[in-house]
């Protein structure tokens, strides 16, 4: 590797250093006392099943920005993934292979020659063309993430009596869109020969990237419409082209997270060893708190399961945010839970057949951060246990530290940091004390608030008389990411750069936990005065101050050089002429807190 260039400058070069292959750096252990199993891992022995199994796929995928430029990342380069064991590479920059084809074989009118669409659609090839060979050329299978349906707008206008129903939906149930998804298909494989075979989304069209086109969910009836697609897909692409197609379970109809409606489908679709239906670990989207998927190791179909690396609802990278030992043995608050609640546990499953990381991507906007250190850690410790699935997480955890350079104490440092960032996530964002209804009330670089997003959950805590507890909880996640914070100032790294990320983004955990610990005691003890006519104005002014102290603090924090970018006090409701979000300044941890704040 180019010993000039820093961690940092590999970021914004992509990762692409002539002729190496880049290596990120880990996270560390720590935090508050933690259970007796947890990181511990599942041995081979207690499984029960001696010798090593190497899963069939380990794909990785950076997704960019819908809407914004490509990410830049050292995890676009094919030979890191192959360094990691990779065998499978997706590419997801939203402007797939359907939307770089000239549909001339069904009509020449959709792109005409010379026109701005068609220049737009050759070059866009011409990108997938240099993304293939470069795949290629490090040993990976070469995949290509895709929105089905999405078509260009000119064919849509040309067959729109024949593919669009009366709600102005193209619709899987007519012959056309049917005749017109083969053609399409078809073209993709001959243009791109070499492509190995495509990842496929229903439930959402992402346009941002493709000005020429429109889509939509295709799924309008159900499991009919999925074994309308699926057996097109099938017979296209695997059976007459020898193509792979990944068939993604998430489309918001039940499909990825009931076992009946995954098996009405699954059961009725013929199996063939390039169809493989990719499921997320979690029964939902990636959150705490809700438990392992109960559609994975189900039915008679080979299946991979889906791993965020950068989550988008735990800061998406700017914290450490170890979430492997939880992937892979079950997250601590399942512990004691019937299995499986973790990958371990069906680790001998037949029918599991690989894993999926997102090293990079998943939401939308910031934080933007300035390196890859939790990222890495959690890609490094997915790819190597898939690689040998009887291997304890904790191992495997053992390999990426010595790969740092680390040993004795601050091996063992890095370890509890990294478990203590989990738990300190668990209590910061999620809680323990009530299911929460809205998970989502931080997104991205979005902080929602008691005016909106947290309205249902205040009223929660408050009838079940847990206003104190919550507030206790949260104070007890600062405590933790106090400890994560001074774990990562005595972890010395061999690499400068990665030692002052693992430090400053540790610094910006606490900060951000702090100010969430002290908005929502602000906001929970209003909530409460709303109710009882009786505001404790003693205990909203102190945690105003506190809340003013850490928010300053935070923003302080923006000047250090490794700083990812900061969260904003805004809910993300408003979007703008191209569907992008922005802070919505009506609402959200902001507004709230200061609604109180005039109160008090």
């Amino acid at each position: 590797m180019n010993q000039g260039m820093t961690r940092r400058q590999l970021m914004k070069t992509g990762g692409v250093v002539a002729g190496a292959v880049t290596m990120g750096t880990g996270t560390a252990l720590g935090g508050r006392a933690q259970p007796a199993t947890a990181g511990t891992g599942k041995t081979a022995a207690a499984r029960g099943k001696p010798g090593a199994r190497h899963l069939p796929w380990i794909l990785d995928m950076v997704q960019s920005n819908p809407g914004e430029a490509v990410t830049l990342s050292s995890f676009n380069d094919a030979r890191k993934l192959a360094g990691y064991g990779y065998n499978g590479q997706v590419v997801n920059e939203w402007t797939p292979p359907d939307t770089a084809i000239t549909f001339d074989s069904l009509d020449p009118r959709i792109f005409p020659l010379e026109s701005d669409e068609r220049v737009w659609v050759l070059t866009n090839a011409g990108r997938i063309d240099a993304r293939i060979r470069q795949i290629h050329e490090a040993g990976l299978k070469a995949l290509y993430f895709d929105d089905i349906i999405t078509l260009p707008k000119n064919l849509v206008s040309i067959y729109h009596d024949q593919i669009v129903d009366s709600q102005g939906r193209i619709n899987l149930d007519f012959p056309m869109t049917q005749q017109i998804l083969r053609v399409m298909l078809n073209e993709v494989f001959d243009r791109f020969p070499d492509l190995d075979g495509l990842v496929v989304r229903t439930g959402e069209s992402y346009l941002f990237n493709v000005p020429y086109f429109t889509g939509n969910d295709p799924i309008t009836r159900g499991a009919a419409s999925h074994l309308i697609l699926l057996n097109i897909l099938r017979d296209e692409v695997c059976v007459k082209r020898g193509k792979l197609v990944f068939y993604r379970t998430w489309s918001f109809d039940g499909f990825a997270t009931d076992p009946s409606y995954y098996l009405s489908v699954t059961d009725n679709i013929e199996p063939h060893p390039n169809l493989i239906f990719s499921v997320k670990h979690t029964a939902g989207d990636f959150w705490r708190t809700i438990p392992f998927n109960p559609t994975i190791g189900i039915g008679r179909h080979p299946q991979i399961v889906e791993i965020e690396c950068q989550r988008e609802y735990e800061a998406k990278g700017a914290t450490p945010d170890y979430v492997l030992g939880g992937v892979i043995d079950g997250f601590e608050e399942f512990r004691g839970s019937p299995p499986p609640i973790g990958l371990a546990d069906v680790a001998d499953n037949p029918i599991f057949q690989g894993i999926w990381t997102w090293s990079r991507g998943g939401g939308w906007r910031g934080p933007y951060i300035p390196d890859e250190l939790w990222c890495d850690l959690n890609a490094y410790v997915a790819s190597h246990w898939a690689q040998d699935v009887h291997r304890s997480e904790a191992d495997v955890f053992g390999d990426y530290t010595r790969q740092l350079g680390l040993s004795g104490s601050d091996s063992k440092r890095f370890r509890q940091l990294a478990l203590a960032s989990a738990t300190g996530v668990l209590h910061g964002h999620y809680s323990t004390l009530f299911q929460m209804s809205s998970l989502t009330w931080t997104r991205d670089q979005f902080l929602g608030g008691s005016d909106k997003e947290l309205a249902g959950d205040f009223k929660t805590v408050y009838e079940k008389g847990l206003t104190d507890a919550v507030i206790q909880e949260k104070a007890g996640a600062v405590v933790t990411w106090q400890q994560v914070a001074g774990l990562a100032g005595q972890i010395s790294l061999r690499d400068p750069a990665a030692q002052e990320y693992m430090r400053t983004s540790s610094q910006y955990g606490l900060l951000l936990y702090t100010v969430i610990y002290h908005g929502w005691a602000v906001m929970l003890k209003g909530y409460e005065g709303d109710q009882t006519g009786t505001y404790d104005t003693a205990a909203i002014r102190e945690h105003l101050a506190g809340y003013d102290r850490a928010w300053e603090a935070y923003q302080a924090l923006a000047r250090q050089p490794y700083c990812p970018t900061l969260y904003v006090p805004y809910s993300d409701g408003t979007q703008d002429a191209s569907g992008l979000y922005h802070a919505d300044l009506a609402h959200g941890l902001k507004p709230s807190v200061d609604h109180y704040r005039a109160m008090a």
